[in-house]
């Protein structure tokens, strides 16, 4: 808990202030996972803390939430040009990937559990957390990240395909790269390993990365 905390900090996700009045924070709760690989081995074990986003209300927390998802269709599609193709496939995961994106609107917090400020800082008088970024929870975090992983992969030359908007192509010269986002997993595949490997510099400088080893992305493996 004390490193998800730690991440949530790094990444500026909220500062500490006094409850405003007339605001009612919401609260935030832990949810621990046990990630498996797709061999059903033990990855890692994970805590993760969420805000209780059934409690914002409309229209005064957040006003849209839509965000796109991945068809699966589009997913086999991919793997399957790639593997006719003899492309190379990538698969990338960001790490905190919500915590990337900006919230517009003004959202409180209750502290978590046990929370303390840091370097011996003292809390002010009914503290609370004012959000800054999407934590995982509030209802336009997915909407958010969307929005900040587009304007992204854009700024790079990409395109979004206009019959799945997380499908995103890049067309240079004879170089093509295609680009599938799923929440916080990216799938690259293209004909050219060189400008693959620039494109994940290119990333690396805008979101922390991890890549996976396995070929194995939502129940598909590619062999």
């Amino acid at each position: 808990m004390e490193i998800e905390i730690d991440a949530l900090e790094e990444t500026n996700t909220w500062t500490v202030c006094s409850s405003p009045a007339g605001k009612e924070p919401i609260g935030c709760k832990w949810v621990f996972k046990v990630k498996l690989n797709a061999d059903g081995s033990l990855e890692r074990f994970k805590a993760r803390l969420v805000a209780k986003g059934y409690t914002q209300k409309d229209g005064v927390d957040y006003v849209d939430t839509f965000s796109p998802i991945a068809k699966m269709t589009t997913v086999k599609t991919l793997l399957s040009v790639a593997a006719a193709k003899e492309w190379s496939i990538h698969q990338l995961e960001i790490s905190n990937a919500f915590l990337n994106a900006d919230l517009k609107e003004e959202i409180y917090m209750k502290l978590p559990p046990g929370y303390s400020m840091k370097k011996g800082g003292v809390l002010p008088e009914n503290a609370v957390l004012r959000l800054q970024k999407s934590l995982y929870g509030v209802k336009q975090a997915s909407r958010q990240w969307y929005l900040k992983v587009s304007s992204t992969l854009q700024g790079l030359n990409f395109r979004k395909s206009h019959s799945d908007h997380t499908l995103f192509i890049r067309k240079t010269g004879k170089v093509y790269i295609a680009l599938l986002v799923y929440v916080d997993d990216i799938v690259i595949a293209g004909n050219d390993d060189e400008a693959i490997d620039q494109l994940k510099k290119d990333l690396a400088k805008a979101f922390k990365l991890r890549e996976k080893q396995s070929e194995a992305l939502r129940a598909c493996r590619v062999t």
